[in-house]
């Protein structure tokens, strides 16, 4: 309680604030609905989640819920003052592991002092919010007493402020530890980029490899495009009129191909993201601004190109060239 107290006058002499004084007890859970964890372990018939029982966890005690919280079911208890059995709160990813609902019973292994409680309420946490989030929450009045640390927060302007700050701390209170969440962000946004980066290299990659299938497939009608055509030439189709219909055949040609290499892609890179880098997707719309109107004017210019000298010679000096 001294040191805390102590290390809360520094942080307020550097005009720093401080934001949350959160203790935090550590405990493990010894029974289950009356049924001991070693028990649950051997019985190869439960359902519950294996981590739950081999967890130790860090436990928190306050009156009130914050903002990354929701009340899903049941009533939270602020104090619990002369209470034989304790009504603690459980996430909702917990209460699911450990197949527990409202009114179950659960037994705590505090470091050696076991404490019967209750699940009075169950909770939606938000763990995305960079701040101190908890499994298990115990109301007032309980833990005081037992063995705990804190977590001290406090925000600084800049890096040099921070820098000043950790040395002082440091040097006066040696037992602690200093963590510098604006590091902490600047490795995770450089991870996070670089995720982005493969998915959208994967992405674009798709996309060259279906441009490279279309112009293959473009070039590689160029006969059949020659004798409809020449065919077309000989009944007494108009030049213009051939260049018309090829323009538009490659143009619907362009788009439908385009339009379907971007959208499998974004798909893959979807599934890519949410299955094995497990991270929200954010499509970029580069591919239809840019890669959409460019695939399809290439294959127009491409399918013209291969067509264009059908249109300005006489068919049988065409069908002459492409015997020889």
């Amino acid at each position: 309680a001294n040191q805390q107290d102590d290390v809360s006058t520094v942080i307020r002499g550097n005009n720093h604030p401080v934001l949350d004084n959160i203790p935090i007890v550590t405990m493990r859970i010894h029974s289950i609905g009356g049924k001991l964890v070693n028990a649950i372990k051997e019985d190869t018939t439960s359902t519950i989640n294996r981590w739950v029982l081999n967890h130790e966890f860090r436990a928190t005690y306050r009156d009130a819920l914050i903002d990354s919280e929701s009340l899903e079911q049941g009533e939270f208890t602020a104090k619990a003052e002369n209470l034989s059995v304790i009504p603690v709160s459980l996430s909702d990813n917990l209460a699911r592991d450990a197949k527990v609902s409202l009114g179950d019973e659960l037994v705590f292994n505090v470091q050696g002092v076991l404490i019967k409680t209750v699940v009075g309420s169950i909770r939606t946490v938000d763990w995305s919010r960079i701040q101190l989030n908890f499994t298990v929450l115990f109301p007032a009045g309980v833990l005081e007493s037992a063995p705990q640390f804190r977590v001290l927060t406090t925000q600084v302007p800049d890096e040099s402020a921070s820098a000043i700050l950790q040395q002082q701390l440091v040097s006066q209170f040696p037992n602690i530890s200093v963590l510098d969440l604006r590091k902490i962000l600047s490795v995770i946004e450089n991870l996070l980029n670089k995720i982005g980066w493969i998915i959208n290299f994967m992405a674009f990659f798709s996309i060259l490899t279906g441009v490279i299938v279309l112009l293959g497939a473009v070039r590689t009608s160029k006969h059949q495009r020659i004798k409809e055509s020449v065919l077309l030439r000989t009944i007494g189709a108009q030049s213009h009129q051939i260049l018309k219909m090829i323009a538009l055949e490659y143009i619907y040609l362009g788009i439908l191909g385009s339009l379907t290499g971007i959208i499998l892609s974004l798909v893959s890179s979807q599934l890519l993201a949410l299955w094995i880098f497990e991270t929200p997707f954010s499509p970029s719309i580069i591919p239809f601004v840019v890669l959409f109107p460019g695939i399809t004017l290439l294959v127009l210019v491409i399918g013209l190109t291969n067509s264009i000298s059908v249109i300005k010679n006489p068919p049988l000096q065409v069908l002459r060239s492409e015997a020889s």
